[in-house]
């Protein structure tokens, strides 16, 4: 009888060690979080593959919503839920000053503005600021993203051409996608001659060549951070984020994708 219980005790010792060792192992799928992040769309070709790593190696789930880094910045800044912004520093730093985003931005990197063509047409000689001031006039049309959405490579551009002394010559000729669909779609089909985009997107683009970067005299760059939305309610799954796609493996990823370190 007394061997019975004995057995019966350590068996009952063993079921409470059993339990105590999966509630031990179990805080992982515990914790696993939904994380929203909101994303200017310059990201999207190096974050399809940096994600799934992440969601693998960390049991969070991630979806993002892609646009303009103003839309995005002003979604954030409207109240939308969210967890994770990936605009520019400046509108990161914006948002910090206000409350909206948690302080201590992270940058990821930055990239140039690039022309690109449809796939296989000439190339135009933008090796220079008046090699390319000449291709714009000679261009039969150019497109790019709607500015009044907040685009940086559009507004950055308007007030090159200005600048350049050639706004009125180019307005006429300009296109703008208000459908993100259409910034490389309209040049692949050959509706637009030549568009303008951040290169990290164009490398990955289907049916468009990429025919350069500005010229240095006149480049422009476009830093990516991330920040924490002060209202999310996954603030430690955020940061675990944040560190991961700002990590060294990140970092290679994002230059293979057409960034430079920020």
């Amino acid at each position: 009888m007394l061997l019975k219980l004995h057995f019966a005790f350590v068996a009952a010792l063993a079921g409470i060690a059993a339990s105590a060792f999966i509630a031990a192992a179990a805080p992982d799928v515990a914790v696993a979080a939904d994380i929203k992040v909101l994303a200017g769309s310059g990201v999207q070709p190096a974050m399809a593959e940096i994600i799934p790593q992440f969601e693998a190696s960390s049991g969070h789930r991630v979806t993002f919503d892609y646009g303009t880094v103003g839309g995005m910045a002003q979604r954030v800044q409207n109240g939308e839920s969210a967890d994770v912004l990936i605009a520019t520093a400046s509108e990161i730093d914006a948002l910090e000053k206000e409350g909206t985003v948690v302080t201590g931005r992270r940058d990821l990197g930055k990239t140039g503005v690039g022309i690109f063509v449809r796939k296989s047409a000439p190339r135009p000689d933008i090796s220079s600021v008046e090699a390319f001031e000449r291709a714009m006039l000679q261009a039969t049309s150019i497109g790019w993203n709607d500015p009044a959405a907040g685009a940086p490579v559009s507004l950055y551009m308007i007030g090159l051409f200005e600048r350049l002394g050639i706004a009125d010559q180019m307005r006429a000729k300009t296109t703008t996608f208000t459908e993100r669909t259409e910034r490389f779609a309209a040049v692949a089909r050959g509706a637009v001659q030549i568009g303008f985009n951040q290169i990290s997107e164009i490398l990955s683009a289907q049916g468009v060549d990429l025919a350069g970067p500005l010229p240095a005299a006149i480049q422009h760059y476009t830093v990516f951070s991330a920040g924490i939305v002060a209202s999310s309610g996954h603030k430690d799954a955020a940061r675990a984020l944040i560190e991961f796609i700002s990590s060294p493996a990140a970092q290679a990823i994002l230059k293979a994708k057409g960034f430079d370190a920020p």
